[in-house]
């Protein structure tokens, strides 16, 4: 008799009633992955830094940077800066995956999308260009 009290008391107990808290993502995570593709981000900001400044190139809504509509620039320069887009974009797509993994949480790369997407509009500087969901290039103010 005791057994099956036991037994009913069990079944009447909800399972799975609530989701463990999801944890924290870190966006500094210290894993090696991370390390190496922040290090190859950084050497990369010294090269299009200056398409910055010079308003060539800006950072839309979506992360990602592109070259500016209509701006005047040579042909070689204009390769240039669409070679370190490309390698910046790709290594921004990375850079959320290993976060996410570095994470435990592999599923979670749109929200370390949107928290990296954050982080790089906040550090961009006064007077770089930011394109808008409609795709308005403006100055940050």
């Amino acid at each position: 008799m005791r057994k099956l009290m036991l037994l009913l008391a069990c079944l009447v107990l909800p399972v799975g009633a609530s989701e463990p808290p999801k944890q924290a993502i870190n966006l500094d995570i210290g894993t090696p992955p991370m390390a190496i593709t922040k290090h190859s981000i950084a050497q990369r900001y010294s090269r299009l830094v200056k398409f910055y400044e010079s308003g060539e190139i800006g950072l839309a809504h979506d992360g990602f940077i592109y070259l500016r509509d209509g701006v005047n620039i040579s042909p070689a320069k204009r390769r240039i800066a669409e070679k370190l887009i490309d390698l910046e974009n790709v290594e921004r797509k990375t850079l959320v995956f290993v976060i996410a993994d570095g994470n435990g949480r592999r599923e979670a790369q749109p929200e370390v999308w949107e928290l990296m997407r954050k982080r790089w509009h906040d550090q961009w500087h006064s007077g770089w260009w930011l394109r808008d969901a409609n795709g308005k290039w403006s100055r940050k103010p």
